[in-house]
C-alpha cells in the first residue's frame, strides 16, 4: 500500500494547505487495514469505509481530517448541530460571528482539508476491484464511497465555491497542482452523478437500525444539493453578484430543481417513512430531539447515537439547563411562527402578548413547535426543577442568556447526569429526517410553479404533529412592512418560513440564507435582537425583591461602580426596547458584504501551490 502513497506530495497536490508534520508523512490511508494486499475482502471494504463515517475522530490528534458529519457540540460557543444556527438571524451567542457580520479576516481562510478524504476515496475506487466475495454485499461499499465524495465536494462548494474535480489517485509530479477550478456547474453535476450512482448502489432500508448509508439517505442528501444550487444560482444571478455562472441558462436551473423533486419524491412515494408523531402536540417535536435511541423511529433517516458509559457524548444539556448557554434564540425567529389558528403573528396581538414575558411563546397562542424551541417557563428544566418566570440575562458565561429567548429543543430534562457534567448528553445527532425531505420538495415545487395543493401536502405533516390548522397559502401571507420575505409570493413565502420553523436551530439556517442570496434582507445593516424589556413586566422585575434583585440589570447608564451589563435598542424613554446583544459593538448592524461574503477566501497558500491557476475569491 506504501509505494502508493507520497501523503506530502498528496497534501499540497490536493490543496491542503497545513504544513506536512514528520509524523504524518509515512502513513497510510486512514484506515484500519493490516493486511498487504489491501481492499481484498468484503470485510476489508467495510473497515476502510468506517473512516469515513467517523471522520476527525480517527484522526489521532492531527487537524488535516474533516468530521464527516455534524454532530451535536461539545463545548459553549463550539460547532454542532444545536449551536450551527449562530450567527444567523435565528440565534447569537456573546462572540460575534465573523462570518456573518463581514468581520471575517484572508487571514483566516479556512485550510480544505475534504481533499484528504477525498484522495483515500479516489484510492478505495481504484482498488476496489481487488474485493472478493459477494457483488451486492461489495457493492454497498462503493455504493457509500459515492456517496462520501458527494458529500465532501458539497462541503467544499458551500464554504468557498467551485474546486478542483479529482476523480484518481494523482501521481506525484508538481505540474498536476498547475490546474485552474473547474466550474460550479462540472462540480454540481459529478456530485450529483456520484449520488446517482450511489443510490442505485445502497441498500434499501425502512429504518435506520444500521447507522449506516442507504438510498433513501442518498435520495435526500441529492435533493439538499440540487434545491442548494437551482436556489444559489436563481437567486444569485437575479441580484447580479459575482457568485452565480454567468453562463447558466434557465433550463439548467430548472433542471436541478427538478432533480430537487424528483430526488425528495422517490423517498416520498417509497412508502417508508413518515413524520413522527403520537398524537401529542405539545410533546412530539421536542421529544425527536431528546429520544436517545432512533433506529425504529419512522422520520429519522440517518443519524449518530452517543452513549456516555461508552465516553461517546456531547455537552449540550448541561449548558441549556441553566437557561442561559452563553446563546439566545432571536426575536426574528420567535416572529415567524404563526398563531394557533395559523395567521402571522403581527399588530396589537403580537404587541399585547410581549408585555408579558414568554406569553408570546404559549402553545395556546402559538405554533406549538415554538414552546418546545423556546424554554417556555413551567416546563421541565432539571430533575425537579422547571423553566423559572423569567430568563437569565443577568448571568455571565454559559449561564447567561444574550436574548432572553433560550434554547430549549435538545435539552435532556430528565438526564440528571446529562444537565450536570460536561461529556454526558446523549440527545442524538439527527443528520438526516423525513421532514426535511418534504420540505426540499415543496420548496422545489413552489419555486418550479408547481400546483399549490401538493406543496400544502407535502407540509401538512409537519403542521398535524403540531397541532396546527392545515396550509392556507393566503391566510399566511404575511405583508406586513417589516417582514423580509414580503415581496415573495404566498406560497414561497409559506414554504421558507415553515422551513426555518421546522429547522430551527438544526444548522441548516446559514445554508439557506447564503443560497437565497438573502443577506441584504436578513442580515446587511441588522443586528438580531431578543425578546421586549421595557415595555414588558420584566422591567418590574429589575427591583429590589424582583427576580434580578441579585444582579440587577442597567442600561444606558450605571449607578457609581456599576457598569452597563444590558443593551437595549432604541432610545431612553422609548415605550418599547428590546434586548439588542451588539449594540455597542456593531453600532451599524451587521457588515456583511453582499459582493464578497457569501463565499470564505482562498489560502493564498492554495494560490501560490496552482502557480495562480486558482484565483482568490471575489472581493477578497
Amino acid at each position: 500500500m506504501k509505494k502508493n502513497l507520497n501523503i506530502c506530495v498528496v497534501l499540497g497536490l490536493l490543496f491542503v494547505f497545513s504544513a506536512c508534520k514528520k509524523g504524518f508523512l509515512d502513513l497510510e490511508p486512514l484506515d484500519t487495514l493490516i493486511t498487504t494486499n489491501s481492499l481484498a475482502s468484503t470485510n476489508e471494504l467495510r473497515m476502510y469505509m468506517n473512516q469515513f463515517y467517523q471522520g476527525a475522530q480517527l484522526n489521532q490528534g492531527t487537524d488535516i481530517y474533516p468530521e464527516s458529519f455534524p454532530l451535536q457540540p461539545g463545548a459553549v460557543g463550539g460547532a454542532g448541530i444545536a449551536f450551527n444556527d449562530a450567527g444567523t438571524d435565528n440565534m447569537v451567542f456573546s462572540a460575534v460571528n465573523t462570518r456573518t457580520t463581514g468581520l471575517f479576516s484572508l487571514s483566516a481562510a479556512p485550510s480544505i482539508k475534504e481533499y484528504v478524504a477525498v484522495r483515500n476515496l479516489n484510492y478505495f475506487f481504484e482498488n476496489f476491484k481487488n474485493a472478493k466475495g459477494s457483488s451486492v454485499e461489495n457493492n454497498k461499499f462503493l455504493g457509500e464511497a459515492r456517496f462520501f465524495r458527494a458529500y465532501y465536494y458539497f462541503a467544499m462548494l458551500k464554504r468557498i465555491g467551485p474546486v478542483t474535480w479529482v476523480n484518481k489517485v494523482l501521481p506525484g509530479e508538481k505540474e498536476v497542482m498547475e490546474v485552474p477550478r473547474a466550474s460550479r456547474t462540472l462540480i454540481v453535476d459529478s456530485v450529483l452523478a456520484d449520488l446517482d450512482q450511489a443510490v442505485a448502489l445502497l441498500p434499501a432500508a425502512n429504518n435506520s437500525a444500521s447507522m449506516r448509508l442507504h438510498k433513501d439517505v442518498a435520495l435526500a442528501f441529492k435533493s439538499r444539493v440540487a434545491l442548494y444550487e437551482a436556489t444559489w444560482e436563481k437567486y444569485h444571478k437575479a441580484k447580479n453578484d459575482p457568485f452565480f455562472s454567468k453562463d447558466i441558462s434557465p433550463e439548467k436551473i430548472q433542471s436541478y430543481f427538478e432533480q430537487a423533486r424528483d430526488a425528495a419524491s422517490a423517498v416520498m412515494t417509497g412508502g417508508k417513512w413518515s413524520v413522527y408523531t403520537t398524537g401529542k402536540p405539545l410533546e412530539d417535536y421536542g421529544n425527536l430531539f431528546i429520544t436517545t435511541d432512533l433506529s425504529a423511529n419512522s422520520e429519522v433517516l440517518f443519524w449518530k447515537k452517543y452513549n456516555a458509559n461508552d465516553n461517546i457524548a456531547h455537552s449540550v444539556s448541561k449548558y441549556t439547563s441553566t437557561g442561559g448557554a452563553d446563546l439566545g434564540l432571536t426575536l426574528s425567529l420567535v416572529d415567524d411562527y404563526l398563531t394557533r389558528d395559523g395567521r402571522p403573528f403581527v399588530g396589537t396581538e403580537r404587541a399585547d402578548a410581549q408585555k408579558v414575558y414568554a406569553k408570546e411563546l404559549s402553545p395556546v397562542l402559538r405554533d406549538p413547535r415554538l414552546g418546545q424551541t423556546v424554554a417556555l417557563p413551567a416546563k421541565p428544566l432539571k430533575p425537579a426543577v422547571v423553566v423559572p418566570g423569567y430568563p437569565p440575562i443577568n448571568q455571565t458565561g454559559f449561564n447567561k442568556s444574550t436574548t432572553g429567548y433560550p434554547l430549549y429543543k435538545f435539552l435532556e430534562y430528565n438526564n440528571a447526569a446529562a444537565v450536570s457534567d460536561d461529556f454526558k448528553s446523549v440527545a442524538p445527532a439527527i443528520i438526516f429526517r423525513y421532514a426535511e425531505v418534504l420540505l426540499n420538495y415543496a420548496e422545489a415545487v413552489a419555486e418550479l410553479g408547481g400546483d399549490p395543493g401538493s406543496i400544502a401536502n407535502a407540509l401538512n405533516p409537519l403542521r398535524i404533529r403540531a397541532g396546527m390548522p392545515a396550509v392556507d397559502f393566503n391566510r399566511e401571507y404575511n405583508t406586513d412592512a417589516a417582514y423580509p420575505f414580503r415581496n415573495l409570493s404566498n406560497v414561497i413565502q409559506a414554504v421558507r418560513r415553515e422551513r426555518r420553523v421546522e429547522l430551527a436551530a438544526e444548522g441548516m439556517r446559514l445554508d439557506d440564507i447564503m443560497r437565497w442570496a438573502a443577506a441584504g434582507e436578513l442580515l446587511i445593516g441588522k443586528r438580531q435582537l431578543g425578546t421586549l424589556f421595557v415595555g414588558s413586566d420584566m422591567t418590574s422585575q429589575n427591583v429590589a425583591g424582583g427576580f434580578y434583585s441579585a444582579s440587577l440589570l442597567y442600561y444606558d447608564t450605571a449607578p457609581s461602580g456599576k457598569s452597563v451589563n444590558l443593551y437595549l435598542n432604541g432610545n431612553p424613554g422609548d415605550a418599547q426596547r428590546y434586548i439588542d446583544p451588539y449594540k455597542s459593538v456593531l453600532p451599524n448592524g451587521s457588515g456583511f458584504n453582499p459582493q464578497r461574503d457569501y463565499l470564505l477566501p482562498i489560502q493564498q497558500r492554495m494560490i501560490q501551490l496552482t502557480a495562480g491557476q486558482w484565483v482568490q475569491n471575489p472581493g477578497w
